[in-house]
């Protein structure tokens, strides 16, 4: 069965029979009270009773939160989306808490590191209005009213033939999400006013949001997190030019969309050429006054370490240097990752910590520090949740511990003859 909604061409929901997890969604002063319980702490964001979280409400500078926002190093929300879950999906509610249990594993959080690392608590969700920053209202008052079939089938499907699904809580849980990296924002900006070196901003959230184009979802992607974010930075700060790297494994064809025709927002997306959803065109580099400002950089199949590497150095830092950003945003996805099913790129742990740390060290050099990841892809949870531990250890200035998960046997020789031609490509056509 099918329910047909006003809300554009690309949503359009279909019923499914499957019976999908429900849970209450309670709001209190627009924040998020959703818990799950495991060994004694609490999954997710929202009023935590741990050490070291911060409300992300400042006031002055002599605000004891301002004042643990300077010493810390990495701050991040967690937001589960616990409710929003379909078993046998690869976007599954697994995905957040195997990061998180491998952060407590590897002591990267606030119990074992004190001030350097701060998890934010009661941070508000977004509002329809930020949303409609980037969304069409048609789509998101859509969502809205299709969480009653939602909640009346278990689980419904939002991208006609497509993989996005949703469950009663996946309207709720997507208004959390892009919340929680606002706030992440409004952090690293606010540590920035009295320090140098602001702490880097982590979004642990879900669903994740680089494929969702403005007039609707697609690819897993409920919101644009990022782009949502961006606009936030924008408005909010005034932080007018704002730069997005995406290094998922697939295009971030809905931040690419968002933001074609604007010349204060640059989207430079690496990604494996051919793959979903078959966008990313080298040609593709914005459309009018925002012609320039976005560079897609397909790599062949096969690419690993020595590609991004060569990507970012020949690429990504004078495409950051030229255009001089006030922020850098960036699209996490782990699923270039060798071992991730779904693509065929040889990105290995070591890889993700490697860019972790150079773009942390450009933003310093570029734009006062100021920067923020959002977690995208990544769905072998083993390969998923190193490469994020690792990629907060490069945050924090410590060691890389890749090479006790990263294993040689699995990576072949890289097709670098074609890596340099795409690179050589791109430089020409951007005047690098």
């Amino acid at each position: 069965m099918s329910v047909a909604l006003t809300v554009g061409p690309l949503f359009v929901p279909r019923i499914d029979g499957i019976s999908g997890t429900r849970r209450s969604v309670c709001k209190k002063n627009h924040h998020w009270f959703g818990f799950n319980l495991r060994n004694g702490s609490v999954l997710g964001s929202g009023c935590l009773v741990k050490p070291n979280n911060i409300c992300c409400s400042f006031s002055t500078d002599d605000d004891p939160c301002v004042q643990q926002l300077n010493d810390a190093r990495i701050i991040y929300s967690v937001s589960p989306a616990l409710g929003h879950n379909k078993e046998s999906h690869p976007e599954c509610s697994a995905r957040v808490p195997a990061i998180v249990t491998a952060l407590d594993k590897n002591e990267l959080t606030p119990k074992f590191r004190g001030s350097q690392i701060l998890e934010l608590a009661n941070f508000k969700t977004a509002t329809i209005q930020d949303i409609a920053s980037v969304h069409e209202k048609a789509y998101v008052f859509g969502l809205e009213k299709a969480m009653e079939e939602a909640s009346d089938s278990g689980l419904i499907f939002i991208e006609g033939s497509g993989p996005t699904y949703a469950t009663s809580t996946t309207f709720q849980d997507s208004l959390i999400a892009a919340g929680a990296g606002m706030a992440l924002v409004d952090s690293v900006v606010a540590a920035s006013r009295n320090t140098l070196d602001p702490p880097t901003g982590f979004a642990l959230i879900r669903p994740p949001g680089h494929h969702a184009v403005p007039k609707g979802p697609m690819g897993f992607c409920v919101f644009g997190n990022v782009a949502i974010a961006a606009r936030h930075a924008q408005r909010a700060h005034g932080l007018k030019r704002v730069f997005i790297i995406d290094f998922d494994v697939h295009h971030g064809n809905g931040t690419n969309d968002a933001f074609t025709e604007d010349p204060d927002i640059f989207f430079l997306s690496t990604h494996q050429d051919g793959s979903y959803p078959g966008t990313g065109k080298m040609s593709d580099i914005g459309k009018g006054k925002g012609e320039g400002t976005t560079l897609n950089l397909p790599l062949p199949g096969g690419s690993g370490d020595i590609a991004m590497r060569t990507a970012f150095e020949e690429i990504i830092v004078p495409c950051v240097q030229r255009f001089k950003p006030d922020l850098i945003l960036v699209s996490a996805g782990y699923d270039a990752h060798v071992l991730d099913p779904l693509a065929n790129l040889q990105f290995t742990t070591g890889t993700y910590y490697s860019l972790a740390k150079d773009i942390k060290r450009l933003a310093k050099e570029v734009c006062g520090g100021r920067c923020v990841f959002f977690l995208e892809g990544g769905y072998n949870l083993e390969s998923l949740s190193s490469s994020v531990a690792d990629s907060f250890r490069a945050l924090l200035g410590e060691e890389s511990l890749a090479s006790e998960f990263d294993n040689p046997a699995y990576l072949y020789d890289e097709p670098m003859r074609k890596v340099r031609e795409a690179i050589d490509r791109a430089k020409s056509i951007h005047c690098l």
